[in-house]
């Protein structure tokens, strides 16, 4: 409707414009009939049509000049607050239909028209304190939560192909003059501008427009951070973070209740039922306020490589920041085994090289304080290490190079080892020989006709299925008390050479091997992702026979877990297909049947048109 209005509004300008001229052309040209009929001096009227007509063509020329785009005029309607600009200039991108990099999100609002070095006018209105322009572009259709892509003068400049001291210069002239031109404002909203403005009227109408007030900008900071103490846009700010936060507490409530960790983190898991019981234990103790909250969440994962530990990490913090990036932070403790890379965690003293830089560790929690951390191998870093991270685990505090103290006692840190490796994986192996030997005793009293597991997993029509669900649950297994205290706290102990370190972790969490089951899941989890990479990149349809899932898990290796799983297919199943395809024997269209020969893989080949599959011979092709 809006653009319509402009139409109209501008038809009608149009029209009364031509109508002046022509009317003025008129009267000029009577007066030159009237000059000549009465012998008058006819010099004086000579070029007056011509005049008229000029007159009506600049009319229309500014007419035309006034319903044109100029993104300068836009953005300084912004700063200065001129409503009936701002109106005009929106109009003037709607009725030109202006799509694509410049109108965020392809023109889905004109008002969100986003400057050449990154703001939106929104944002300008909001840093100058003009509360009218805000409330003018939100009726306009601007959105709250756009976030700001300057970067600073320097970046901003590369990025422009422009000079720095003209970057610096259009941002003072078209955006505001007051605030720090060489800065970085990435991921700053509207509301963090007017937080930083003290507009108390413009955070008002953007709250009231729906502004996310918990927004965090590329520093991980919110708007609060950036208001004045005391002062009534504070005050505003504040309480409806609260609000936004009760509402999101009482959101993940409700997922938590619906959709509980360990369903989560099973989906994602194969196995370690034992570990992942533990974990989420833990949490919700945490999340539910029945722990310690002067102290953070600390876990030790142990167990063989490829267990399953990093990947747990991961999908614990996709559960608790709903797939945030910067909520996860890994660092691999193998880059900080000398003494002196403990500034690389920290950041260096004052005076050193680096000191403005900041540590990995101390960057990363300072964006976000809650983050899921994970010290990946951490039984490699040094042992100075090692006494940053008891202050971090004891008092959920870190001091950086610069002195500013970082509080994280709401972050969940999580170190993966190799330490006791072999004697989990041996104890694991035991407890699963024993789980079994139980398994069989009961399996004597089950009826007749009861499927076996890999007679379940067999799929001998093809059809790619997966592990039948029907199947019993196994037995969950528990390590014991007395290999933990006697087995594996003593190798703990010798390595890290301090009760102190030990005593600040809540939870050591056990991976044990997998068993049988869980190796054919693992199988046909992989084999799927090459039937989806065989049909997405050469157009291949990949299928296989029950029997292949049993052969392919003998090659089960303890010590690698998963990884040996992921090499044995890429070995016995990839290159037979890679070689086929190099030797013309498979090409698009084609389909792939994988079955059990005596302990090997074999392949067999379907062309396009055809209805059965060949056995793939390499000696005859």
């Amino acid at each position: 409707m809006s653009t319509l209005r402009s139409v109209k509004c501008m038809y009608k300008r149009s029209v009364f414009a031509l109508k002046q001229s022509a009317r003025l052309t008129g009267v000029l040209a009577r007066q030159v009939h009237t000059a000549e009929r009465d012998g008058g001096p006819r010099n004086e009227y000579r070029h007056a049509t011509p005049r008229a007509l000029s007159a009506g063509t600049l009319a229309l020329a500014l007419l035309a000049a006034d319903h044109v785009f100029n993104e300068k005029r836009f953005f300084k309607a912004a700063q200065l607050g001129n409503v009936q600009e701002l109106r005009r200039q929106v109009e003037a991108v709607v009725s030109a239909g202006k799509t694509g990099r410049d109108v965020e999100g392809g023109g889905t609002s004109a008002a969100d028209w986003r400057h050449a070095l990154g703001w939106t006018a929104l944002m300008v209105a909001a840093a100058n304190d003009q509360p009218a322009a805000v409330r003018e572009l939100l009726a306009l259709g601007a959105r709250p939560d756009l976030q700001e892509r300057y970067s600073g003068a320097s970046l901003a400049a590369a990025a422009a192909g422009l000079h720095p001291l003209e970057v610096l210069q259009r941002r003072e002239d078209e955006f505001c003059g007051t605030m720090n031109a060489r800065a970085s404002f990435l991921g700053w909203t509207a509301l963090h501008y007017a937080a930083l403005s003290d507009s108390a009227g413009a955070a008002r109408a953007l709250l009231e427009a729906g502004a996310d007030p918990t927004a965090r900008d590329h520093a991980g900071r919110r708007a609060l951070h950036y208001a004045r103490d005391p002062s009534p846009t504070r005050e505003l700010i504040v309480q409806h973070t609260r609000a936004w936060e009760e509402a999101a507490a009482a959101a993940a409530a409700e997922e938590r209740r619906r959709f509980p960790l360990e369903q989560r983190l099973k989906q994602f898991i194969v196995g370690q039922q034992a570990a992942v019981e533990t974990v989420a234990a833990a949490v919700r103790r945490k999340e539910n306020g029945w722990a310690d909250d002067e102290h953070p969440l600390v876990f030790l994962f142990l167990g063989s490589s490829g267990i399953g530990k990093t990947e747990l990490a991961k999908q614990l913090a996709r559960y608790m920041h709903r797939d945030d990036p910067a909520a996860f932070i890994r660092l691999d403790m193998s880059e900080y085994q000398e003494k002196h890379e403990v500034a690389k965690l920290i950041g260096a003293p004052p005076g050193y090289v680096g000191h403005e830089e900041g540590g990995q560790l101390t960057r990363a929690l300072a964006r976000r304080a809650d983050a899921v951390v994970l010290f990946d191998e951490v039984d490699k870093a040094h042992p100075d290490v090692l006494t940053v991270l008891l202050q971090l685990f004891d008092e959920g505090r870190l001091t950086d190079g610069k002195g500013k103290l970082i509080e994280c006692k709401n972050a969940i840190f999580v170190m993966t080892s190799n330490l006791a490796a072999d004697e989990i994986a041996q104890y694991g192996l035991q407890l699963r020989r024993e789980a079994e030997a139980r398994a069989a005793a009961r399996a004597r009293v089950t009826p007749p006709g009861a499927a076996t597991i890999e007679q379940k997993v067999g799929n001998p029509e093809g059809n790619n299925r997966g592990p039948s669900s029907t199947e019993e649950p196994e037995e969950s297994l528990e390590v014991s008390r007395n290999f933990k205290d006697s087995v594996v706290r003593p190798i703990l102990k010798r390595h890290f050479g301090r009760d102190e370190f030990l005593g600040r972790i809540n939870e050591i969490v056990y991976f044990l091997p997998f068993s049988r089951q869980e190796l054919l899941t693992l199988v046909h989890l992989e084999l799927q992702h090459w039937a989806e990479k065989a049909s997405s990149r050469h157009a291949v349809e990949l299928r296989w026979e029950g029997g292949v899932l049993g052969a392919l898990a003998d090659g089960y290796d303890v010590h690698y877990g998963a990884r040996s799983i992921k090499h044995e297919v890429e070995r016995r199943v990839v290159n037979q297909i890679a070689l086929a395809a190099e030797r013309g024997a498979l090409g698009r269209g084609c389909g792939v049947l994988l079955s059990e020969r005596g302990g090997r893989v074999a392949l067999a080949v379907r062309r396009p048109k055809a209805t059965e599959y060949t056995p793939l011979d390499f000696a005859a092709v």
